[in-house]
This record gives structure tokens, C-alpha cells and sequence, in this order.
């Protein structure tokens, strides 16, 4: 069985399941594929119909053919009389054949949006889970126009309607393939003319050759293959192809009938050579028109043309120069640059695969302008400018102004103008008393050609071209005959009836002229068979009266005209068979709910079974209300409610007896995605998530995938899929499009889409042209590139120069993003170059391709160079500075500068010279002497406008004196205040820039204390004459000197003034350390504060005790500054505790630190519930009799060890502890017994831990906890007994202490 699956919004509602051998419990589903439909028709092996063509359009050919049959087959084809649905073949892989449609029609109820489906796909089993797939129409969510539910009916009664009979029954033969009519081979290969044919018993095959016996016995090239009617001819011993062309029939013959094939014209291909020929060159003046003429040679199929240079270059085609259907290459006029190349044609033979290449044609052009400007290709007047004469248009081809042609029905009609003149005319199309159909009309050819697909009869007509220019025009008209090969009306179908009925072959056709009908029995005219009383021929039609078995034969029927024909075979077979079912027993059905669902129960019987439904073994026959029976027996649900559950049981019964089937259907929720992707708008490089949450039957399996843009989508390294999201990170030009989420499950699916529109730098401009060439300025041009969905804001426009800074490019001018064309001003002498960089919100784009170059007059300059500064380097020279100009300021060539200087306020002469470069060093200077400054730059073309002048300074010297009345004022520990005399301003031999203060430690007044004397400095900018000087050391004894200083350094020191910080606050006690041995005391330590500052009094410790936001009272301790240890008794040993140390002098307390106490390791742990029953573990019961045991554990111990000393056993001890005891020699030489490690294992229930002993694996509470004391009693562990490894000697012992008592087993070897 063939299923049809496709996308849709909840997927088909149903899944066929093979049934297990055993019955329901063992079946298995088996997902068909993951691509599901609306609507689900299954239908059998005979062809498969597509009920999900698109509503809005069928997109192939194929469908839309499929479509067509259907709407005729609503019309006039009956429910089949005798099966209700074409069987597959003899073991059936199907058995119930289901159809899911909305109550709309083909449109889900409980869909949660409109989806569009992009791809459908086609299944195929084969077998178990053997998949074949294809790719299937387009569909949209939108009511079902009438035509639909006609499709739909048309997938009920199967392909073309055709009755079929069980492979197990006998029946006459039926042809299966065939080859096509007009059979077209390859000379180099083995000919194979196909013809397959099925029936009961199996036919045998015989063919004939131009209407006469063919005899493959005689010929040892021929063969025909085992158990078909195929020919195979071969040539691997020799023999030409060409000898077996002709028209073959093949023939199917049993016991019951023969069945013929088509008339099959066997043609071998042909591609000859083409004939060689010597082509003068063809002179033609400019302008005029021209055709160079192909004439290939006939090959069989046609050859296709096309035209190339000698170097097998492609020939450009324009509206001027195109080639025409039949191959010639036209020319509306010629122009001087045809000659440039030569032109070959081409012919391309399609079973050959060789291209064969006619000598080439050589132009010779005359023309009255013998030069070919490029420039003038593009020129709107490139005729005129050229001297050529303007024409009206006239026609190439066809010639004159009226033709006519015929096409046949479903044909594509190709109509052909191509006009002369110049200029190029223009060519349009037109349909007289009526427009061009749109649907099937398209232009080629530079709309020289125009094509009509699918011819029918209501495009005949007459057609004209216009052909116009600007000199006029004029046109063709073409009449349109359409005539029609024979086609289908009513094609006959096989007959099956019981012995007793009546019934009738129709055979219709129409075509153009009418088509005549021919009938034949066994492929024998019907006049010469045996006469018949049971049969009449009326026409088209043979009716069937009374038929018995003798009544059996195949029927041809032959429909032919002038322009083919149409051959059709059916049988008539008389069967008496009771009803059987044709498909598995016991299948599962599960459909999803709320859906419109058909249930298909295939039977077959003779005379006409009747079908009745029954469900869950009820005693009514299911139909109306929710249910509905069609004549072919199909049950259909027209809602699926979660109540139709159940089995289903379909009878067919005839006279002869009866025959049921039954199925299981089980109904599922739909997955619907009900947080589906939106439209996001993104940056290039950012991230983007769209979310896809989806809800579905548990016990479906779902899997969420991905499209982009209806194709699959790769997840690569810069995406991440998750169940019910997809990540891009760092977002792309190239992930902008839509993406669909689609959730399925082996019954269903939803879709869900979102578009991701991703905002991009915008593409380079292009096409830059210059126009409006002036002096000092030209209009540049550009076309924008792509804005990358973020629209263009601005365009920068750079140019580049040649002369100063080649290569080097700089930014001309801004202009809005909504224009592309901007008058540029220009500066003289620049050969400029111009690119264009658009701009959005995004980012730049690249550069565009640069113009051309454009070069302007030169002229003096205009401006002088900036930034003039005249300094000196040393103390007797003066260095004068400028910034020179760039290229669009030159003005000119050599370009050069005029320095001219002299002293401020002297008024003597200027001094000058002319400079190259961008400085200039004046010599001999006195020390710190203003300048008046000018430079002025000059070209070829003359000087510069006069500068204005610039106060610039000869070199500074170092100053020659230091102030003076120096006074140092304390503020504080830190602080000092300085204040001085200003100096004389001749002694400062330049700019005063500061005062400068340098200052060093020289003591500490704490004894012993080193201190760094590293010289630290004060500056205090301008003509200051106090300051202050901070961030000293207290308690110290500093020296201080002071400076002038210039530019040129420091002038000479003043006299060192001494001064003393007073005493101040200690820095923090370093290393402050808190540390908890136990929960009774807690150690506190720390270091001297690094910087005392005075001399230290003590410590102040601060602290308190907090349990979460409970905080106790603070407690203030005083300590003597040698002390750095303190010991804190807890009260609380569940609190924790916060300590804040500072130390201090007679100024008070320094810096503080803070700690905290760390946090008990059974804080959590409360521990008043234990205190209360500490006092009642000796009265218990239990730890009675625990203490009995241990004691009496011991004192058996103790009699063991006796026992075997007693015997003369010797229990060495080890003279060293690192000698362990070797458990491979467990006696001595002296024949003493030792102790193996068996004896040293742990008890059952206990671990051992890294350092040898034993502990508990239960609990780390220590029972200690739970009494007042005894501590020698029970280890911190829990454990009573303590350890229990074997302490070897007293060192050991003596270095594993330890605060619970000796163990019993330790004392047991100290005995020893």
C-alpha cells in the first residue's frame, strides 16, 4: 500500500500498524515517516494520487493532470460494482485504508493557527519499514474549493478506476509496462523494447513486426526475457542498429484471452557529421540587418543549437542579437564591433553526447566612422554618432505580415517575431478579441518569443507582434489552429461480473478531427470473431446480457485520427466467488483526535457482497450520526471523539457466504506548539533565541526539528538546538530567512514560523562615474549597493591624491543616505581619485571600486601652513615649526616655504628664508628672547596670502638663583606648610614653571625603627609663593631644600630647613590570627603594627558573641603593647564570636582589624535535647547490657591469650617498628607461632582510616557529648573499645597519644 504523508498543522490522524501473529497485544507501531498530512489517503500499488495539491495552484504538471482526471472521475465515474478498492497483489502488506479530513474539508478542527505547508513528501513501504520518498506539491490551510472532495473520491475508487482481481483467481492477461510509442535508441547500446503483462494462468508472450509474425527463433540477436514479454536485441556480436527500426505489438495471451500493447515505432538515433564547407567573410554595411543560417544537419532527436566564437567563446545575445528557434543567429543591425569576433554554430546531439561544430563566419563591417569608441557603446544617440542611418522596423522572420500554425491539444505553442532597424526595435505581443492567458503565457527571447504551455482549444485565435522604434512601427499577424490527437473521455475498464449479470464497456474519446472507433476481441477485429448472443456493439459501447462463463475475452478498443491514436484493454470476467477479505486481520489504527476519519475495509466477491460496520461486537450496524457508510463500504467517522475507541468489525456478505475483518482504533491528543517563534530583528554578531514549546500525546514519541527556509537546517558549531529553543549565536548575513519549528510524532505534527530579518553593513557602492567635469568641482555618481534590511544613513565620500600621499585615502565630504549623486568641490593641481563608503546603523560598508582619475589646473595657494611655533632647543638657537600643508592646499607644484623672524619690539629688519621642509633652526640666540615668527608658502604659481606673525622664544638656560626666607610651619602628624620669597625674574633665564620642594625622612624618634631616607618632591605650579606638603611620616625627624625650575631643570637649592612630625595614631596590627583548639577557649595572636607612629601605649581588643542576627554584649579587653596573645573562654559553645584589635598611643587608637571565630563543625547540631538526657545513660537498660557484653568479650580474650601461652606459643615482639610482620612466614626458625594479619582485621561494620585505626562508619558523634565525663572511657569517635590495631613497641604507643584509655586488645600484647 502506498501512503501519502505531508506537513501540516496536526498531521494525519492516523497510523496502520502490522498486526502481530497473536492478535493486539503484540502489535507494533511503526512510524511511516516523519513527514505527516492533513488529510491521509492510502491507496494502492496502481498509481498514487496527491489529495493535498495546493489549493491556491498545483505546482507541477503531473498533479495538475491527476487533478483533472479526478474532476472528471466525480463527475461521471459510478462507485465500483464489485471490489472496494483495487487490491495490491497476492500477499497484501495493507489492510484498512484511512482517510483524515476536517469537518471544513481539508482543514484541522483543533489546529491553534494558520499554517502554510511548504513540501509534502510521498511514502512508499516496502515491506516493513522500507521507505521510498518523494517530493510532493505545495498546500495551504484554506477551505477545500469543490474540486477537492471530487480529488478526494477520485483517491477512494483508486488510479483511473481500474477493477482488479486477486492474483489467486484466474483472470485473463492484463499488459503491465509497456515501451512508449515513438521509442527512440542509442546505436551504441542493446535494444530493449519493454512488455510486461500479468494474469492467471501466465501469459505467454509472441510479438509482430510491421504487422506481421515477428520470429525470434530465427533471429540469434533477438531474445525475450523469462516470464516477460520483453525484446532484447544484441549487438555485442555484430549487426546495424538500423536494420530492426520498425513498429512492434507485443501480445499477452491465456486460456482466458489475449491483451495487446501499443504500436511501438522503433527509430535509432542519428547525429551526422556536418558537411564541410568553405565560408567566405560576410561584408555588410553598419546598420544594416543580418542572418547567418545554421542548416544543421537532421539528426533524430532534433539537435540543440547553439552559437559560440572559434575559441569557443559564448556569443552575447541582446535585443539586437539573438538567436532564433530554428537556430540562424540574427542581427537587427549590425555594428562596427560585431567584427571583433568570429561565430561558429553548434549542434548538441542528446544521445550521442557530441557536439558538432560548423566552420566558422568571419564579419567584414563598412562603416563611415572606422574608429570603435567604447565610449560611445553606451552614447543615447550611438547611431547618429556613428553616421548611421536611422530605419523603420521591418520583419526578419516571419516574413511578410501574416502567417499561420497549427499545434496540437497539450503541446507548448512557440510564436516567433524578429524585426529589423535601427534603433533596436522593441517587440510586444497581443491576442486579437482577447488578452494573452496569463497563466500559461511567458516571453523569451528578449520578448522576441512567446510561449503558450498546454496548449487547449480555446487558445486558437489569431496572435499579432508589434514591432516598433522611434522611426515607427509595424506587425505580424500568426493564425492559431489547434487540433487535437485522440483523448480520453471514458477509457474502458475491465469488467467483472457473476454469472447471470449484465454489463457494458464504454469506450469515449474525443479529439480534432473526431476520432474513430475501433473494436477487437483477443486482438482480433470484432466483426471476424465468433458471434456472440449475449453481446451487442452500439457505437462507442458493448453491453453484456445474461453472461456466462464462455463469456471471457480481453476487448481492445483502438480510438485513432490524422494525428494519433489510442489503444485501451479490458477484460470481462465471470467469477462466482464468495466474499474474502483482502487485507491483514486484527491491524491497530491510531488516529488523532477530533479529526474526520475514513476506515477502508478492501473485499472482493462475485456476485456483489454488501458491507456492513459494527463496533465493539455491538448488534447495530454503524451509520448516521457521527458515522457514515459509503456505497464502496468505506466507514468514515466524521469526528474523532475520545469515546470512538474501540474495535470495529466490517462484514461482507454475498449468497455464497460472508467474510469479516476487524480493527482496533485508538485515539491521541494532537502536539500543538503553543509558544511558537516570532518575528525577531537582529544585529549582525548577536544572539538570537526562538522558542518553540510544544504539547503532545505522553505516549507519542516526539522529535522537534528545523527548517530554514523549507529546507533542512544544518546545526552547526554557532547554533545550539534545544527541546523547545534554538540559539544563533553571533547572527549572520547568511542565517537571515525563515525558520519553521516542526514538532511531530509518528501520528502527527505542527508547524510554526518565524522570520529572522538580520540587520547587516550595507554592500559597497558601485558604478562610480564623474559628469560635469569644472575647474573646482565635478558631480559624482554612484548606484547604492544592498542596506542589508537597516537603511542607509549616510554616504562618505574619500578621495586619494597621487602626488604628496599615494595610496593613502582621505575624507572629502558627508552626504545623506537618500541621495547618490553630490556636487564635489575641488582644489587646484589634485589629481583626484573618489570611492564611496555607505553608512547605517549597523556599521560601514566596504569601500567602493575607485573612479577614474581627475585632474585639476593648479593656482597659488590660498593658505599658509598652521600650527607656527618657534622654541629653542638649546640656550642659544631657536627652532622654528609649522605643519605643512597637504595636497588639496598646495594649489601647484613646488611647493615651498618662506620663514622670515626677528626680534619682538626691536623693529629691525626681517630675516628669511625659503624652506622645503617643515622646520627651521635660527642660531646664535640670546638666552629666553621673544620672536616675531612668519611663514608664508609659495608654488610655481605664485606666493601665498601675507601670514600673520607668531610670538615665538629663543632656547632657556638654567635658573641662577633659589628662594629665599624659607618657612616651615607643622599642621600636624602629616602635614607641613611651606612658605618663600619669589625670585627675580632676570634670574630665572626662561618660563617659570614651578616651585619644587625636595624633601627627605632623616629619623624616626622611636629607637631602633630604620627608616628609608628615599628624597620625595612637592611641586607647586606658577608664580606660588606658599604651599603645602602632606602624607609625612609622624614621629619623625625630615629635611627639606627647595628650587626654582624652568624649562631647561632646576635652578640652585636653598638652605635645608630641619623640622619634626609630632606623635600620631598607630597603623593596624599585622597577622591578626584567631584560631579554636576546642569549644571551650579560643587563641588570638597577632604582630606589631608596622608603622607605631609614636610611642604604643597597648592593644584594645573589642569583641562579642553573635548566633545568626543575635548579637550578646560587646566586651572590651586592654593589653600592654608587648603582649600579642589572648585566650577567650567561651560561655556559648554554639555562638561564634567577632574580634576587632587596634592599637594606640597618647593621640588615641589606630587602624582596626576584624576577624571572626570560625563556626563549630556540629553547629547545626542542637545540642540542649542531648544535655538533658546525659544524666539518664547509666540507668538505661541497654547501655547495661552493653557494658555486660564488652566486659565479657574482654574476659574471654584474656583466657584465650592464657590458653595458648600456656602451650609453650611464643609472641615475639619486633626489635624494629618498621619491620612489619610477613604474612608469607608465619613461623619463626625457632618454630614459634606468630600472628597473621588475620587476626589484626577490623571489625565487621568498621573502616580503616589513613593512620592505621579503626573508626566507626555510622557516626561522628562522640558519646563524650552525652555525659559529664568519661573521657578515658569512650574515644572522640563514638567508639568504646577505641582502636583496634596492634601496637607493636612503646615508641609507637608513645607516639600515637591519644586521650582515650589503652584498649583491651592492645593490653592482651602487653601481656604477651
Amino acid at each position: 500500500m502506498r501512503r501519502l504523508a505531508a506537513r501540516g498543522a496536526a498531521g494525519d490522524a492516523g497510523e496502520v500498524v502490522a498486526p502481530a501473529a497473536d492478535g493486539w497485544d503484540s502489535a507494533q507501531a511503526r512510524s511511516p515517516s516523519p513527514w505527516r498530512l492533513i488529510g491521509l489517503c492510502a491507496i494502492w500499488d496502481t498509481g498514487v494520487f496527491l489529495p493535498s495539491a495546493a489549493w491556491n495552484g498545483v505546482s507541477s504538471g503531473v498533479e495538475r493532470r491527476r487533478l483533472n482526471e479526478a474532476k472528471k472521475v466525480s463527475r461521471r465515474m459510478p462507485l465500483s460494482p464489485r471490489i472496494s478498492h483495487p487490491p495490491r497483489k497476492q500477499s497484501l502488506e495493507s489492510s484498512y485504508i484511512f482517510y483524515t479530513l476536517s469537518q471544513g474539508g481539508w482543514e484541522m478542527l483543533s489546529s491553534v493557527q494558520e499554517i502554510q505547508l511548504k513540501r509534502f513528501e510521498v511514502t512508499r513501504p516496502r515491506g516493513l519499514g522500507n521507505k521510498e520518498r518523494g517530493r510532493v506539491p505545495r498546500m495551504a490551510r484554506q477551505p477545500a474549493p469543490p474540486w477537492v472532495h471530487a480529488a478526494f473520491l477520485f483517491c477512494l475508487l483508486g488510479l483511473g478506476g481500474a477493477i482488479e482481481i486477486p492474483m489467486d483467481l484466474t483472470q485473463p492477461p492484463t499488459i503491465t509496462k509497456q515501451s512508449v510509442k515513438d521509442h527512440i535508441v542509442d546505436p551504441r547500446d542493446n535494444i530493449l523494447i519493454e512488455c510486461e503483462a500479468k494474469g492467471n494462468p501466465a501469459p505467454s508472450f509472441h510479438w509482430t513486426r510491421n504487422s506481421r509474425f515477428f520470429n525470434i527463433a530465427k533471429d540469434p540477436r533477438v531474445s525475450m526475457r523469462r516470464r516477460s514479454g520483453t525484446l532484447v536485441i544484441d549487438f555485442r556480436s555484430g549487426g546495424r542498429p538500423e536494420e530492426y527500426e520498425g513498429e512492434y505489438q507485443c501480445f499477452a495471451r491465456n486460456k482466458f484471452g489475449t491483451a495487446l500493447s501499443n504500436r511501438i515505432r522503433l527509430q535509432v538515433s542519428k547525429s551526422p557529421l556536418w558537411p564541410k564547407e568553405n565560408l567566405d567573410p560576410v561584408v555588410v554595411q553598419e546598420g544594416a540587418p543580418l542572418t547567418l543560417q545554421c542548416n544543421p544537419p537532421p539528426g533524430l532527436p532534433s539537435p540543440v543549437i547553439f552559437w559560440m566564437s572559434s575559441s569557443m567563446e559564448p556569443i552575447a545575445q541582446d535585443k539586437r542579437v539573438s538567436q532564433g528557434h530554428n537556430g540562424d543567429l540574427y542581427f537587427s543591425n549590425v555594428m562596427l564591433q560585431d567584427m571583433q569576433t568570429d561565430y561558429s554554430c553548434n549542434a548538441r546531439f542528446h544521445f550521442t553526447h557530441t557536439i558538432q561544430q560548423k566552420n566558422p563566419f568571419t564579419l567584414k563591417v563598412l562603416t563611415n566612422h572606422p574608429y570603435n569608441d567604447s565610449s560611445l557603446r553606451n552614447h543615447p544617440d550611438m547611431y547618429s554618432a556613428r553616421g548611421v542611418a536611422e530605419r523603420t522596423p521591418s520583419f526578419m522572420y516571419p516574413q511578410g505580415t501574416a502567417s499561420s500554425q497549427m499545434v496540437l491539444r497539450g503541446m507548448d505553442l512557440l510564436l516567433e517575431c524578429i524585426a529589423s532597424g535601427v534603433p533596436t526595435p522593441d517587440i510586444a505581443w497581443y491576442k486579437k478579441g482577447g488578452d494573452l492567458p496569463s497563466d500559461k503565457a511567458k516571453f523569451e527571447n528578449f520578448n522576441k518569443a512567446l510561449r503558450i504551455t498546454n496548449v487547449s482549444e480555446e487558445d486558437s485565435g489569431e496572435y499579432f507582434c508589434l514591432a516598433s522604434n522611434k522611426m515607427g512601427s509595424i506587425r505580424h499577424t500568426i493564425s492559431v489552429r489547434v487540433k487535437a490527437a485522440p483523448y480520453w473521455l471514458d477509457e474502458p475498464k475491465n469488467l467483472i461480473l457473476a454469472p447471470g449479470e449484465d454489463g457494458r464497456l464504454v469506450c469515449r474519446a474525443n479529439g480534432n478531427p473526431k476520432p474513430t472507433v475501433q473494436w477487437m476481441v483477443n486482438g482480433e477485429p470484432l466483426q471476424s470473431a465468433p458471434p456472440n448472443p449475449n453481446r451487442e456493439v452500439a457505437g462507442d459501447t458493448i453491453i453484456f446480457r445474461d453472461t456466462q462463463i464462455s463469456s471471457r475475452a480481453v476487448y481492445q478498443c483502438n480510438t485513432s485520427n490524422e494525428h494519433g491514436y489510442l489503444l485501451a484493454n479490458a477484460f470481462v470476467s465471470v467469477l462466482d466467488v464468495p466474499p474474502r477479505m483482502l487485507s491483514p486481520r486484527n491491524q491497530l489504527i491510531r488516529v488523532i483526535l477530533y479529526n474526520r476519519t475514513r476506515l477502508d475495509c478492501p473485499f472482493f466477491g462475485s456476485p456483489i457482497p454488501t458491507l456492513r460496520w459494527f463496533k465493539n461486537g455491538q448488534g447495530s450496524n454503524l451509520d448516521g450520526g457521527n458515522y457514515h457508510v459509503y456505497e464502496n463500504g468505506s466507514l468514515e467517522i466524521k469526528m474523532i471523539r475520545k469515546e470512538d475507541q474501540g474495535i470495529y468489525t466490517c462484514v461482507a456478505t454475498n449468497i455464497l457466504g460472508k467474510a469479516e475483518n476487524q480493527v482496533r482504533l485508538e485515539v491521541k491528543d494532537p502536539t500543538r506548539i503553543y509558544r511558537m517563534p516570532e518575528d525577531q530583528v537582529a544585529k549582525r554578531g548577536t544572539t538570537v533565541q526562538l522558542e518553540c514549546r510544544v504539547k503532545h500525546d505522553p505516549s507519542l514519541k516526539l522529535t522537534v526539528s528545523w527548517l530554514k527556509d523549507d529546507e533542512p537546517l544544518y546545526i552547526g558549531n554557532r547554533m545550539k538546538r534545544e527541546d523547545d529553543s534554538l540559539t544563533i549565536f553571533g547572527v549572520a548575513e547568511r542565517d537571515q530567512g525563515s525558520y519553521t519549528c516542526v514538532a511531530s510524532t509518528e501520528l502527527d505534527q505542527d508547524l510554526a514560523k518565524a522570520y529572522l530579518t538580520v540587520l547587516g553593513r550595507p554592500d559597497r557602492p558601485r558604478d562610480l562615474e564623474l559628469t560635469d567635469l569644472a575647474e573646482r568641482s565635478v558631480r559624482l555618481t554612484w548606484i547604492p549597493g544592498d542596506d542589508n534590511n537597516s537603511p542607509i544613513t549616510d554616504y562618505v565620500v574619500q578621495f586619494e591624491e597621487d602626488q604628496f600621499q599615494p595610496g593613502v585615502w582621505h575624507d572629502h565630504s558627508k552626504y545623506p543616505g537618500s541621495v547618490n549623486s553630490a556636487v564635489l568641490r575641488l582644489s587646484p593641481y589634485v589629481n583626484y581619485q573618489f570611492r564611496v563608503i555607505a553608512i547605517n546603523e549597523v556599521g560601514s560598508s566596504h569601500p567602493s571600486l575607485p573612479s577614474e582619475r581627475y585632474r585639476t589646473s593648479g593656482a597659488p595657494p590660498e593658505s599658509n601652513p598652521g600650527d607656527v611655533k618657534g622654541e629653542g632647543t638649546r640656550k642659544n638657537n631657536m627652532e622654528i615649526t609649522w605643519t605643512p600643508m597637504n595636497a588639496t592646499s598646495a594649489f601647484g607644484p613646488n611647493l615651498r616655504y618662506i620663514v622670515k623672524w626677528r626680534r619682538r619690539e626691536t623693529r629691525e629688519a626681517w630675516n628669511n628664508v625659503t624652506v622645503w621642509g617643515s622646520r627651521y633652526v635660527v642660531g646664535q640666540t640670546p638666552v629666553y628672547v621673544p620672536y616675531e615668527i612668519r611663514v608664508q608658502a609659495e608654488n610655481d604659481f605664485g606666493k601665498g596670502p601675507e601670514p600673520e606673525s607668531v610670538i615665538g622664544y629663543s632656547g632657556e638656560d638654567y635658573p641662577r638663583a633659589a628662594p629665599t626666607e624659607v618657612k616651615v610651619r607643622v599642621m600636624n602628624s602629616t602635614a607641613i606648610s611651606l612658605q618663600w620669597n619669589r625670585v627675580y625674574s632676570d634670574t630665572v633665564q626662561g618660563q617659570l614653571r614651578e616651585y619644587r620642594a625636595y624633601y627627605w625622612r632623616e629619623s624616626s624618634l622611636l629607637k631602633n625603627l630604620w627608616v628609608s631616607q628615599k628624597r620625595q618632591q612637592a611641586s607647586f605650579p606658577g608664580d606660588r609663593l606658599r604651599g603645602v606638603v602632606s602624607r609625612l611620616f609622624p614621629y619623625s625627624n625630615y629635611k627639606l631644600e627647595m628650587v626654582v625650575v624652568n624649562g631647561r631643570g632646576d635652578g640652585p637649592r636653598s638652605e635645608t630647613k630641619e623640622f619634626t612630625t609630632p606623635e600620631g595614631v598607630p597603623s593596624a596590627p599585622r597577622r591578626f590570627r584567631v584560631r579554636q583548639p576546642n569549644l571551650e577557649t579560643i587563641n588570638l595572636e597577632w604582630d606589631h603594627p608596622e608603622h607605631p607612629n609614636g610611642i604604643m601605649l597597648g592593644y584594645t581588643l573589642k569583641y562579642v558573641a553573635f548566633n545568626g542576627t543575635k548579637v550578646g554584649k560587646q566586651i572590651v579587653e586592654n593589653f600592654s603593647p608587648n603582649q600579642t596573645k589572648f585566650t577567650v573562654q567561651r560561655t556559648d559553645p554554639v555562638s561564634r564570636y567577632r574580634f576587632t584589635l587596634s592599637a594606640r598611643t597618647q593621640v588615641g587608637s589606630g587602624e582596626a582589624v576584624t576577624e571572626e571565630s570560625p563556626a563549630p563543625p556540629n553547629e547545626a547540631t542542637p545540642t540542649a535535647a542531648y544535655t538533658n538526657n546525659q544524666a539518664d545513660i547509666a540507668t538505661q537498660g541497654w547501655f547495661i547490657g552493653l557494658m555486660c557484653a564488652i566486659a565479657l568479650l574482654v574476659l574471654i580474650l584474656l583466657i584465650v591469650c592464657f590458653i595458648k601461652r600456656s602451650r609453650g606459643g611464643k609472641y615475639p615482639v619486633r626489635e624494629k617498628k618498621d619491620v612489619p610482620l610477613g604474612p608469607e612466614d608465619p613461623k619463626e626458625e625457632d618454630g614459634s607461632f606468630d600472628y597473621s594479619d588475620e587476626d589484626n582485621k577490623p571489625l565487621q561494620g568498621s573502616q580503616t582510616s589513613l593512620d592505621g585505626t579503626i573508626k566507626q562508619q555510622e557516626s561522628d558523634d562522640s558519646l563524650v557529648d552525652y555525659g559529664e565525663g568519661g573521657e578515658g572511657q569512650f574515644n572522640e569517635d563514638g567508639s568504646f573499645i577505641g582502636q583496634y590495631t596492634v601496637k607493636k613497641d612503646k615508641d609507637e604507643t608513645e607516639g600515637n597519644e591519644s586521650s582515650e584509655a589503652t584498649s583491651p586488645v592492645n593490653a592482651i600484647y602487653s601481656l604477651a
